[in-house]
Parts: structure tokens; C-alpha cells; sequence
């Protein structure tokens, strides 16, 4: 009987080395940093979740929101770490699901000067400038999801960084502007020279989300080691520049439906 054996191994070996290589995972994050910057921050979480996963995943870094904005729409990122409307929308529409996020809440709040008595509602500032970050901006699309009438908006003048625009409050440069709540209450503690005319409900933290190209066993492998304390350490750089000490569990319930908040913004209305 003919000896088939060496065939039957050539062939095994063939079908091994001619199968297509898993193509890297793409983790990237909003355009926040600088590319160096941006690198120090994510490049050591992503080298972690490639040993976690047995899988390359590749820190990419996008250098404005524009880019961001359109590969994000496109499906090219596997795992990506931003603000909660940004999650609500991909979970929406492209089956991503947050896994881990940072502990708390966010909030903002709408201030004016203490003296100017014109202003008692956000609605009476339509027409009127609001000192904020440009849109896509988490803070600034919150307060003008407030105003249904698009003929009836304020006019945001970006400003880079909330204290910026709270100085700008006080000079007189804008009527009103956009903080986050905390960060509203300290910079005014001493000068109580603004006032609150409106703070947004609490919205869940930045989170991590991972897109279907990552099978659920592979999403739940990502899920527990960044809740490790290997995981932490390997995400340290990234905690510290946001001033938290950990990750906690993402639920896919408290961001949704907050894709919403993307509407007016070009690319998210599909």
C-alpha cells in the first residue's frame, strides 16, 4: 500500500501557513494630545491588550477630530477610549460595548456674570455668545441640545480649556460659558464673581468600548484585565493624566441612547 502520510502532513502545513494572518486590532482615542503625548498615554495600554489578548493591537493616533470623527464612522477602530456620546453612538451603530470606564460622573454647568441680571435661563441666551470648546466637545454639545430651535442657538466662541473661558466670563469677552461643574465651583471660590443659570443631569464617564471585530471572549478577557491590578499599572499613564486612581465595569444601559447628543454633528446623523 502506497505510504500517503508525508502528503497528508504537506497539506496540514500548507493550509497553516497560507491562512490569512489576523489583521491588528486598532485601539485609538479623541485627538486630545499631542502625537507624542498621545503615545505616552495609550501606547503602553495597547502593548498590555495585545499579551492579554494574544492578539496585536495597534495605538493609532489621529492628529484633529476630523480624522477621528471619519474613521471612527467608518468602523476602523477596535477599541477606543472617549466620551460617553461617542459610545452611545457607536454602540448604536456600529455594535461597539463599553467595557470599563472611569469612576464618577460628568456634569457642566452654563455660568454668567454675577452683576448681569439679564440672564436667568439658558434659553435666554440664545443669540448670545457662549465661550466653550468647539464641537464635538462632550460640555458644549450638552448645553446646545437644550435648544430645539435651530434658528434660536448661541453663538459658541471656542475657547481653548474651561478656566480660559470663565476668565473670559469675567472680562466680558462672552456673556456666558461652558464648565464642568466642579471645575466651575473651584475656579470661582474665591471671586464669586459668577453665577449658575444651568447644570446638565450627570452623565456616565469616558469609557472603553470594544467594536465586533473583537469576539465576546475576547472582549471579556479585555474587560477583566483592565480591572486587575497588572492592568492598572500597565494603564497608570493614562489614569494619571486624568487624575484617577482605576477602571471600573461599564454598563451598555447608562450610555444609551446618549448618541443622540451627536445629531447636528456631521457624519453622526447617519
Amino acid at each position: 500500500m502506497p505510504q500517503r502520510y508525508p502528503v497528508a502532513l504537506f497539506l496540514v502545513f500548507l493550509a497553516i501557513f497560507s491562512a490569512p494572518a489576523a489583521a491588528n486590532l486598532v485601539f485609538s482615542a479623541p485627538p486630545r494630545e499631542t502625537q507624542s503625548g498621545g503615545a505616552d498615554s495609550y501606547a503602553p495600554l495597547a502593548e498590555y491588550l495585545s499579551k492579554v489578548t494574544g492578539q496585536k493591537v495597534d495605538y493609532r493616533y489621529s492628529d484633529n477630530w476630523l480624522s477621528y470623527q471619519k474613521e471612527m464612522q467608518k468602523g476602523t477602530y477596535d477599541l477606543v477610549f472617549d466620551g460617553p456620546h461617542f459610545v452611545g453612538w457607536r454602540m448604536a451603530k456600529l455594535g461597539h460595548v463599553p467595557l470599563v470606564k472611569f469612576p464618577g460622573n460628568l456634569s457642566f454647568v452654563v455660568i454668567v456674570k454675577q452683576a448681569d441680571t439679564r440672564f436667568n435661563s439658558i434659553q435666554q441666551l440664545a443669540g448670545r455668545t457662549i465661550c466653550a470648546h468647539a464641537p464635538p466637545n462632550l460640555a458644549t454639545l450638552t448645553v446646545l441640545y437644550e435648544f430645539k430651535n435651530p434658528a434660536r442657538q448661541p453663538m459658541i466662541i471656542n475657547t481653548q480649556g474651561f478656566a480660559a473661558a470663565y476668565k473670559d466670563v469675567v472680562s466680558g469677552k462672552c456673556v456666558a460659558a461652558i464648565l464642568q461643574t466642579k471645575m466651575a465651583a473651584e475656579l470661582d471660590k474665591e471671586a464669586h464673581a459668577t453665577r449658575v443659570v444651568y447644570q446638565s443631569e450627570p452623565l456616565p464617564n469616558q469609557a472603553l468600548s470594544a467594536g465586533p471585530r473583537i469576539p465576546p471572549e475576547m472582549q471579556q478577557k479585555i474587560y477583566r484585565a483592565l480591572l486587575s491590578d497588572e492592568g492598572r499599572t500597565a494603564a497608570a499613564p493614562l489614569l494619571e493624566r486624568f487624575k484617577m486612581k482605576e477602571f471600573v465595569p461599564a454598563s451598555s444601559k447608562e450610555y444609551l441612547g446618549l448618541g443622540v447628543l451627536l445629531q447636528d454633528v456631521r457624519g453622526f446623523d447617519r
